[in-house]
């Protein structure tokens, strides 16, 4: 399949110009070029290794890019604007949560370290936007893994920022965590706020997204409007756009950027 290239929407909330990421010899990111529009929702498909992780950690400004640009919320990430992280939110593996303080001190915290008004009345909210206020003065360590995911998202709305990344967040969750996870998604999906996510999870990716990617080997392979995709078959499709790249090039087994 033809690698697609794409370029930036100078109306973009999301744009990437020619993403070049590489950790000595290995090459993690090879060129990613892309825009997503202010309300748009797009998921990232991919296997371990094809550097998604790297690509969003570039986009929030935890890593620099070894060669290319890109803005978010038009800032250049490469500047380190202080102004870029009050516009986005981010959910990565890890938590960022203290185990032995309470969902709803967790989150009076997190606001206080924004600076935001009323960091009470705002932590409270958010716990009840992601459906948890009956739990909101248990200690984080005693929730499940959905619970402490729903948390982490609460976490990372409490300053309403108009971007979102997630990195795998169905990662571990059972079903019923998946669904709710799920829900709490598709409200905070609004035309007011870009999401980026990566994930596993193709049904719930493709439910959820208005724009549809698949990344292999540090580059977009499929970039496309998800309602362009027949859903029922797009596994096949996934698989059969990672066959065609595997005679193609090779890597080294557990590069870096997941």
């Amino acid at each position: 399949m033809t690698e697609t290239t794409h370029s930036a929407d100078t109306e973009g909330a999301i744009e990437a110009e020619g993403i070049h990421k590489t950790f000595g010899v290995q090459a993690a990111l090879r060129g990613i070029s892309f825009s997503l529009r202010k309300g748009e929702f797009l998921t990232i498909f991919g296997p371990n290794g094809a550097g998604k992780t790297t690509l969003l950690k570039i986009l929030a400004g935890l890593a620099k890019p070894t060669r290319g640009t890109a803005r978010v919320a038009g800032f250049d990430v490469l500047e380190g604007d202080p102004g870029m992280k009050r516009q986005i939110g981010v959910i990565a593996h890890a938590s960022c949560l203290y185990s032995d303080l309470s969902a709803v001190e967790n989150l009076i915290f997190y606001a206080k370290m924004y600076g935001l008004g009323r960091p009470e009345e705002r932590a409270v909210r958010a716990i009840e936007n992601v459906g948890l206020k009956a739990r909101m003065h248990d200690r984080v360590r005693t929730y499940s893994r959905g619970m402490q995911q729903r948390v982490s998202i609460a976490r990372a709305v409490l300053h309403d920022p108009p971007i979102l990344f997630l990195d795998e967040p169905f990662t571990g969750l059972d079903p019923q965590g998946s669904n709710n996870l799920k829900e709490t998604l598709r409200a905070l999906h609004t035309d007011k706020r870009t999401v980026l996510m990566t994930t596993h999870d193709i049904a719930c990716g493709l439910e959820l997204s208005d724009k549809v990617a698949v990344q292999s080997k540090g580059r977009f392979v499929l970039y496309e409007d998800a309602c362009n995709l027949e859903k029922h078959r797009f596994e096949d499709l996934y698989f059969e756009i990672l066959a065609d790249r595997l005679p193609a090039e090779k890597t080294a087994p557990g590069g870096p950027g997941r």
